[in-house]
């Protein structure tokens, strides 16, 4: 007789299986959601919108973008559905009180399309909505009337904006050079005179040197001069309400017409936003224009912490795996490596102040660039302690991730290499390290992961909100390691908390969070690549 019980619903687990699964396809759900939101956001945030002409009952006029439209909230159950919605009137140099206004349906009179109107995207004062009127040079007419004005335009903006780049690179790089050298003739000229030098070769040659920079200087100052002073050409517009307002071209950094765009130039014109918010600087408190410092900031540091953060963790978790005596000491120190994966960023942030800032970054500023002080060289934030910290961060990651790899292994590897006369030196770097490069790269891309979206850590150690200057360029020793730089999560933040406009700002957060998750998953789908290949490479040749 069979006295063996069916075991009970939750004795046998199911239950537990199908809250798993649930939690797992809740917690897909949601990821999904998130990315078709930053996704439809974000993208949706360079297609020319059309320009309406909104007259209301009351007599006033817009011309302005329908940003979205919404249900009027209700005091009472019994009122009937009204609608509402939000516009982009832009225009702020015209004294308008916000960039964005609500709109009740029922007072609109009319809303109508016109294939005139344009949008000015200017360096200054946001976006212009209005009408061309004429084209001036010097106070004279070159032409009147939308279409006449349009045809100069064409022709003129192009002079303009290489003019307005020449300045930006003379003032950058020739005009930046030009006082960077003169700053440390006049650093080394000071430190002579504290030492009582006052007179001799070295100071006379330094003096001279001194004064053929000024002159350059000025060279460039008058060249600079001429420059701006050739940039005359203005352009009349007229807005809804008939306003006219006289606009240097220097001002103008594109111009279109949404209303008059066919669906392939709207394309166009969609690729052409992209590449520019990708590869242009930040205008407008970095609501406006592209985020190539930022985008270019938070490559490099990942690329540095990883170049630190990955050798770092790797001997830290051989050691640990296969030199260390196993005993509570190396149990402790297991722990507390699993222990600071879960220290909050800001803690690390204040670390790499305190010691990697103040303390090494004042050593070596006191060593090495004493003549500065009390300028601050490396004894204030930069990219290399910020990276530094982040390496800190990370290294836990690595360590576990390379711990579990030397763990998998097998010792019969190790024992065949040692029977064949190998040191255990050779062992580790010829028969162990390439076996393990898998994990090393699984711990690189789970660092990269996480270091890439830290904000916090950065905020205290060497990020801000404006880096004209790149901390990579041509000029010597190219890699400036001193340098401060921006970073695309903090760009987020920045403009999505520190804004004066949020509705303006919205949608550069939306998309600078997108490509944010972009960089992320290239870096990880590049390392998970090799690590791919390499586990087929060695399970290829362990047949």
């Amino acid at each position: 007789m069979n006295n063996s019980k069916t075991p009970s619903l939750w004795s046998s687990g199911e239950p537990f299986i199908w809250l798993t699964g649930g939690a797992l396809a809740l917690s897909l759900i949601m990821v999904a959601g998130i990315m078709l939101l930053i996704i439809y956001s974000g993208m949706g945030f360079f297609w020319p919108r059309t320009l309406h002409t909104y007259t209301l009952k009351n007599g006033k006029v817009y011309l302005a973008q329908l940003i979205e439209r919404e249900a009027r909230p209700k005091s009472d159950d019994k009122e009937p559905d009204t609608f509402r919605i939000k516009i982009k009137q832009a225009n702020r140099s015209l004294q308008n009180p916000t960039d964005f206004l609500w709109i009740d349906e029922a007072d609109i009179a009319k809303d109508e399309l016109n294939g005139e109107a344009v949008v000015l995207e200017r360096r200054a004062w946001g976006d212009f909505y209005g009408y061309f009127q004429e084209i001036r040079e010097e106070g004279k007419p070159l032409a009147k009337g939308s279409a006449e004005t349009q045809a100069v335009l064409e022709r003129e903006l192009p002079k303009i904006t290489a003019t307005f780049d020449e300045i930006y690179r003379i003032e950058r790089y020739e005009v930046g050079g030009n006082s960077e050298e003169q700053f440390k003739i006049n650093t080394r000229l000071r430190v002579l005179a504290r030492d009582g030098i006052t007179s001799g070769p070295e100071v006379d040659r330094l003096n001279d040197k001194l004064k053929k920079l000024q002159e350059e200087y000025k060279a460039q100052e008058a060249e600079l001069a001429s420059l701006r002073s050739s940039m005359k050409t203005e352009v009349v517009m007229r807005d809804a309400q008939g306003r006219e307002t006289l606009m240097p071209l220097s001002n103008i950094v594109h111009y279109y017409g949404p209303n008059a765009m066919g669906f392939f130039q709207k394309i166009g014109h969609y690729f052409s936003k992209v590449g520019e918010f990708i590869f242009d600087n930040p205008r407008e408190s970095n609501t406006e224009g592209g985020v190539w410092p930022a985008l270019f900031g938070t490559v490099l540091m990942v690329i540095m912490m990883s170049v630190v953060v990955t050798p770092l963790g790797v001997i830290a978790a051989f050691y640990l795996r296969e030199y260390a005596k196993q005993g509570t000491f190396v149990s402790i120190v297991r722990i507390a490596v699993n222990n600071l994966a879960g220290v909050p960023s800001i803690v690390f942030g204040v670390f790499g102040v305190g010691f990697f800032i103040y303390f090494i970054g004042g050593q070596i500023d006191s060593f090495f660039f004493s003549d500065t002080l009390p300028t601050p060289t490396f004894k204030t934030g930069g990219i290399l302690w910020a990276s530094l910290t982040l390496s800190l961060l990370t290294v836990p990651v690595v360590i576990v991730a390379t711990e579990e790899g030397l763990a998998a292994i097998p010792n019969g590897m190790r024992e065949a290499s040692l029977a064949l006369g190998a040191t255990k030196f050779e062992t580790t770097w010829r028969v162990v390290l390439p076996a393990l490069m898998p994990s090393i790269l699984t711990g690189l891309v789970l660092a990269v992961a996480r270091a890439a979206g830290e904000v916090a850590p950065l905020m205290i150690t060497g990020v801000v909100k404006l880096a004209p200057t790149l901390a990579l360029d041509g000029s010597w020793p190219f890699l400036h390691l001193d340098r401060k730089f921006m970073h695309l999560g903090f760009h987020i933040y920045d403009v999505g908390f520190q804004s004066p406009n949020v509705d303006a700002a919205r949608p550069m957060v939306f998309t600078t969070s997108l490509l944010l998750i972009i960089i992320v998953v290239c870096l990880n789908i590049f390392a998970i690549s090799i690590r791919n290949r390499l586990k087929k490479k060695f399970a290829t040749s362990a047949v």
